[in-house]
Parts: structure tokens; sequence; C-alpha cells
């Protein structure tokens, strides 16, 4: 089942961020398959171009390989251009706030769009656009369930709402970009984190709508700091900038209940089916 890691590149990859590539790395290389890695650099805000380089080095430190060249969004915004003209969308004018108001008035679901600009004229559109407001798009999905199998959690059913496709400042979404790129470089099985999983639907219903292949899924624990949340900056910097990579690569194995001291080693006795199923704490 061909694999693939697609970090962004906002900052350095932590424990949990090297250990979520590993066990992809992992699932791809122990079924005999092709391993690809893709950079996320869309949300221009965020993305600090000097990270690409540094999050490759430490991939390579804890002993992954890739196949191919590197993939990276940014160049391939003609490709999300195509896959937008063949989606039924609409042109969506509302804050966050708004949403969140419309939402809460109509005791709809925490998140969900409430379709407020699904049925907007002409006039209300130009008035819109009169105050400064500048359109998202979104998909027609008609509150659509979707039900998918998880390899590692089971089988989980979402509701999917009309969601933002195209950001009001231009910038391609995460779940469209993703779709259309785990099919053009033959991504077979998704293992990301388990805080992805809710993406899950969205990314589904576009696959069906563009008549691409769905990809497996297999959501795996995530690593928790002390305070019982997911590892993140705020735990200190918990990179190879301070842990050596051979100390890295012993405590993701030890985790994960694999023996040995590279991501070799733990090849040749990985088996997905053994893999804990709670989350892990790096206490440091």
């Amino acid at each position: 089942m061909n694999g693939r890691y697609a970090p962004s590149p906002t900052g350095v990859l932590h424990l949990g961020n090297l250990r979520t590539a590993l066990l992809a790395w992992l699932f791809a290389r122990s079924a005999g398959s092709r391993f690809v890695l893709r950079v996320e650099d869309l949300d221009t805000g965020r993305v600090r171009p000097h990270f690409v380089g540094e999050q490759l080095d430490d991939l390579a430190a804890i002993g992954l390989d890739w196949d191919g060249p590197v993939w990276v969004q940014s160049e391939r915004t003609a490709a999300y251009e195509a896959a937008l003209a063949r989606l039924p969308v609409y042109e969506c004018f509302c804050t966050r706030a708004e949403i969140r108001e419309a939402a809460s008035a109509a005791h709809g679901p925490v998140g969900i769009y409430p379709g407020t600009c699904l049925g907007l004229g002409a006039a209300e559109r130009a008035a819109r656009i009169a105050e400064g407001r500048r359109p998202a798009l979104r998909v027609r999905a008609g509150a659509a369930r979707v039900a998918f199998e998880d390899r590692l959690t089971g089988r989980h059913e979402g509701v999917v709402d009309d969601f933002v496709v195209r950001r009001n400042d231009g910038a391609f979404a995460y779940n469209l970009a993703v779709v259309v790129d785990d099919a053009a470089q033959g991504v077979e099985e998704v293992v990301r984190g388990a805080d992805l999983l809710d993406s899950t639907p969205r990314q589904l219903w576009l696959a069906r709508a563009l008549g691409l292949p769905e990809p497996a899924y297999a959501h795996v624990p995530l690593v928790l700091g002390p305070d019982g949340r997911r590892l993140a900056k705020r735990h200190g910097d918990v990179t190879l900038r301070e842990v050596a990579p051979a100390d890295a690569v012993a405590w993701m194995g030890a985790s994960l209940g694999l023996r040995g001291a590279t991501a070799s080693d733990f090849l040749e006795q990985f088996d997905p089916d053994a893999l804990p199923r709670e989350p892990t704490t790096f206490a440091g």
C-alpha cells in the first residue's frame, strides 16, 4: 500500500511528528510499497521556507527514506484549480463569528456551516462585495453522511457540511489539496495522527465528487505532553535539537513495542495490528 508523509513547514518537527512519520514509513515499507513525501505549504501566513530543509534532514536522521522527488503544494495550484472547476461550489461571505452565531441560533452542530450564503441573490452578493467582503468558495455537500473504516480505530461516520475549498484570500483549502495530491502521487493508504480523523469524511466526499481513488486510512495515536495534551511547542522544543536522533528513535520504538536501534530494525518486526491504540506520553 503506497504511503506518504506530508508535513507543513511551519516549524521544526517534534517527536510526535517524527513518530507519526516513522509509522507511515513502517506501514508502507512493511507492505513492500513506495513511500513519498510532500511539503504542504499553502498556508503562507504560517509557512517558513527554511523549515523545509530542516524537516527533510530530520526525517533522514531517524532513518527514513522516500521514493521520487518531494512534491511541493505551492507548485501545484493549477491542479487544484482544475479540480475546483469540477466541483459544485458557491460563494460564501460569512465570517467565522457569523457562522457561530447562525449555528447557535439554529441549535445546529458546532462547526457545521448552516448554509447561510447558499441562497443569496445577485443583489445580496453585490451588497456584500460593496462592503469590501471577499468570498470563499464552499462545496454543495448538503449534509451528506460519509462512513469509512479506519484500520486502527474501526468504523466511523461523519456529516459533511458545505465546507470551504478555497479561502477568501484565494488560497486553496487543505482538504482539497490533500485529496488531489494523494491521488496524483498514487497514495493508497494515509497514515496520520488521530487529530486528523475528523477531516476524513470531507476528504472522502471530495474524492468521490472528483471521481478519484479513495485511499485507506490508519489514524495513529498521538504523543502527549506531561499535561495530557497533544505534544506541541508549549511543552518545550522536544525536537532533534534537544534529543539525539539515536535516543529519539529508541524512544519511539519503545513507545510502539518495537525492539532495536534503527528504523530498519523495527521494520523486521512491524505488525500494524499489534500497535498500541492509546496515546503515548512523552515525559522528557
